[in-house]
């Protein structure tokens, strides 16, 4: 019933209008409105005064040919009065044409009773006859209904004849014989003056909207470039990086785009001081950040020596020869535990900070064939219960980098499927090459669980976890992933994810070595480089590794719990 209502009902203009692929006249641009809106009132007000003009004539030409017929049908009366008297109208009738002064085209006829008599109209003059030759009188056919009902009251009127004579202007009057004569003027002559000034009002409308159009579109543009300048500056502040960083916001308006006396102007000047406000703010939120980086990286600068300290003298007391208690043996194995995660999360945060800070990482060559070997290798050791494959090309891939910081990206990546994933998942780190972007495509993939929705868009934040819990069994700081992060990007690089239940991938793009850019792509195409969980194919180093795991709960950061730091020393 709904269907059949609407298919009958009516297609609305704006339905049309997107049939025929026409935007709503809201959406089109100022420029585009205000020269059709001028062009349009022009038009209007053409039509307009050409109309009036038209009619205006046109009553002109019939007042003044109203004029003509007056006079000759006094003449015409005069002739017929003069012919016939009191007397029945003869075969004369045609004389009251011939009178001198009637003009050609005079159409002539006598009503008597219902008959209309001898109904003649003035031909033209011969080409050799003289103004003065006498010229006689033509019968023609002419349609008789309306001259039969004519007033003889001396009033004009249009009357169409028929197709011979066409519209006339006819008036009649009454004889002494009490017959009436019917004298007309034809109207081509006004039709076809009123004709020819319509077409040039048409012809003169048309050429001046078109120059109106062109002379409003160069005007509109004219005075439309301070806008385009004030749009111009907005989009280059959008297209700024703000969320991060030290920005220096010094876009501006240009000064003569802000004269307040305009409506542009005033625009301009208010993003003028939206962007001062807006420089300020980000002034502050930047110094502000700063004390806060300036502050982690100062203590977590110095928490290394006392935590290094803890540890050492925990591990100097528990291994002293003096037998100790079980309870302060296992006391002190706590306080080194702790004290080794408390190492772990410190270097984490300054290495965040030294990085917010924008140092320079090496630039180094770096095979990331062997780098990822190792990193597989330590994870299999962290994690045996999982089952772990690699899958590289037949060509060694090098990137310039840092190659610990490399390194302990891709360590976190396997760490977060490992720590987050339940044993038996199998984990396929593989490395490829991207010969279209030129760039090493790194990716860690699991048919894990997966990473909840929710979770993914702040995935690569500080402190994000999966376990609201906090819970210390899954050893995850929140950091992890945002090292990799940061580390990638510091590298020119990207990271991107997606997961979903029964597949988690995890993607790292790094510009390729010059010495590498001309490297054969990999042996695998890039979407192949995660192949089926199974038997990683063309490589000889395939491992796979069985044993027990950890926890089941997947969370979506965690980073691996490095080696503790030498006492004294930096982890740059």
């Amino acid at each position: 019933m709904t269907s059949a209502r609407s298919a009958g009902a009516p297609t609305s203009g704006r339905e049309r209008a997107r049939r025929l692929g026409l935007r709503p006249f809201r959406t089109w641009t100022l420029r585009s409105r205000v020269v059709l809106v001028v062009v349009a009132m022009l038009a209007v007000l053409g039509a307009v005064i050409g109309t009036i003009s038209v009619l205006a004539l046109q009553n002109y030409l019939t007042v003044r040919l109203d004029q003509q017929l007056t006079s000759a049908l006094a003449r015409g009366q005069h002739a017929a009065d003069r012919i016939y008297g009191n007397q029945p109208t003869g075969p004369d009738a045609i004389g009251i044409v011939q009178t001198p002064g009637q003009q050609t085209g005079t159409f002539g006829v006598i009503r008597s009773g219902s008959d209309l008599l001898y109904p003649v109209i003035l031909a033209d003059r011969p080409p050799a006859s003289s103004d003065n030759q006498p010229v006689a009188p033509q019968r023609v056919p002419i349609t008789t209904s309306a001259l039969l009902t004519l007033p003889a009251d001396q009033q004009p009127r249009t009357i169409d004849l028929g197709p011979t004579l066409g519209p006339y202007r006819i008036a009649a009057a009454q004889l002494d014989n009490g017959d009436s004569v019917i004298i007309g003027l034809p109207l081509s002559d006004v039709n076809a003056t009123t004709q020819q000034l319509t077409l040039v009002i048409v012809l003169v409308t048309f050429a001046g909207l078109v120059f109106a159009f062109l002379i409003a579109s160069f005007v509109v543009r004219l005075a439309m470039r301070p806008l385009a300048r004030v749009t111009e500056t907005a989009e280059q502040v959008a297209h700024m990086p703000l969320d991060r960083g030290d920005v220096a916001l010094s876009v501006r308006v240009p000064e003569e785009d802000t004269d307040t006396h305009t409506e542009v102007g005033k625009v301009g000047s208010a993003l003028n001081r939206m962007l001062g406000h807006v420089a300020s703010a980000l002034t502050a939120r930047q110094a502000s950040e700063q004390k806060v980086r300036q502050f982690v990286a100062d203590a977590s600068h110095e928490l290394r020596t006392p935590l290094a300290s803890i540890r050492g003298y925990a591990e100097l007391t528990r291994r002293s020869p003096h037998e100790l208690p079980p309870d302060v043996t296992r006391s002190l194995g706590r306080i080194e535990s702790e004290a080794t995660r408390m190492t772990s999360l410190v270097e984490d945060l300054l290495l965040l900070a030294r990085l917010d800070e924008g140092r320079e990482l090496d630039r180094d060559p770096v095979d990331l064939s062997l780098l990822l070997i190792d990193a597989v290798s330590d994870a299999h050791a962290a994690g045996p219960g999982h089952t772990w494959h690699i899958d590289l090309p037949e060509e060694p891939v090098e990137v310039l980098g840092d190659a610990p910081r490399l390194h302990q990206v891709v360590m976190n990546l396997l760490a977060n499927a490992r720590v987050h994933t339940p044993e038996g998942t199998r984990v396929v780190a593989a490395l490829a090459v991207d010969a279209a972007t030129r760039e090493a495509v790194v990716t860690v993939a699991d048919d894990g669980p997966g990473i909840p929705e929710d979770l993914q868009s702040t995935l690569f934040e500080r402190f994000a976890r999966g376990d609201s819990s906090r819970n210390r069994a899954t050893g995850s700081t929140g950091l992890g992933l945002a090292i990799v992060h940061a580390v990638v990007e510091a590298h020119g690089g990207t990271v991107t994810v997606a997961s979903e239940p029964g597949s988690t991938v995890f993607t790292v793009r790094l510009p390729l070595a010059a010495s590498a850019e001309g490297a054969p792509p990999a042996a695998a195409p890039i979407e192949d480089a995660v192949p089926e969980y199974g038997a990683a194919p063309g490589y000889d180093a395939v491992q796979e590794y069985d044993a027990a795991a950890s926890e089941p709960t997947r969370e979506p950061a965690t980073e691996p719990q490095p080696a503790p730091a030498p006492e004294g020393a930096e982890r740059e």
